[in-house]
């Protein structure tokens, strides 16, 4: 038996009995980063008082989309099941008018964070480098530094005016891949589709501070697409 033979036969025995490179297994931690797009696919009801329409028949509001840095992270239960949370800085959205308002230009402005929790499965083997995913889960958005524009302040005759937003909680999807280029780095690029509903309240305020006048609360509705593109380290 040749010298070549042997050596051939020997680093065969090895491939077969070395464990495979295994992707997600249960128990790993899985951190996800980059560039995160909210995309708004918005719309309001009528801005009313003691429900008159104050601004106009159809006086409406509109939200534009923004980007962020987006952290999210992954643990997984098993090689298939994993809980992720989605996490993002603070996103800023502009709030034009809509409607009766289109012409009105920038009516306010708000941040949120958007923290979502979803469950996800992953259909493929854990050897697997490319690793499809879907989720589903809980959004809640929690909206702050409401701001609005000297424009409301004219149209509602008010020395200054005061932007509300409730909170939100609504449900999540989400669908996803990961491409691992090592056993610890890879390549992912991720998209959501988010309820996301907030009752808002304009208040107008006069020279002395004191509430000159209040609108009905009107919802709107941002249920944005949101877009990822990123790293992934596992660990």
């Amino acid at each position: 038996m040749s010298r070549t033979f042997k050596l051939s036969v020997m680093a065969a025995a090895v491939m077969a009995v070395a464990p495979a490179a295994q992707a997600f297994e249960a128990g790993d931690f899985i951190l996800r980063a980059g560039v995160v797009h909210v995309a708004p696919d918005d719309s309001s009801d009528v801005i009313t008082a003691n429900g008159a329409a104050v601004l106009g028949s159809d006086a409406r509001v509109a939200v534009d989309a923004n980007s962020q840095l987006g952290i999210r992270a992954t643990y997984m239960f098993t090689s298939n099941l994993g809980l992720g949370v989605l996490g993002a800085t603070p996103f800023k959205h502009n709030i034009s008018g809509a409607g009766d308002l289109a012409g009105a230009g920038k009516l306010g402005e708000t941040k949120h964070l958007p923290p979502t929790v979803t469950l996800q499965y992953f259909p493929m083997h854990s050897s697997s480098m490319l690793q499809p995913y879907v989720g589903v889960g809980v959004n809640y958005t929690t909206f702050f530094e409401e701001k609005t524009t000297s424009t409301v302040d004219g149209a509602l005759g008010a020395d200054s005016t005061k932007l509300k937003l409730d909170d939100s909680v609504g449900v999540a999807f989400e669908a996803g891949i990961d491409y691992m280029l090592s056993d610890n780095f890879g390549l992912n690029a991720a998209i959501w589709w988010a309820d996301i509903n907030t009752d808002a309240t304009i208040t107008a305020f006069d020279a002395s501070g004191n509430v000159a006048a209040k609108t009905d609360k009107f919802e709107v509705e941002i249920d944005p697409m949101v877009y990822m593109v990123g790293f992934t380290y596992k660990f």
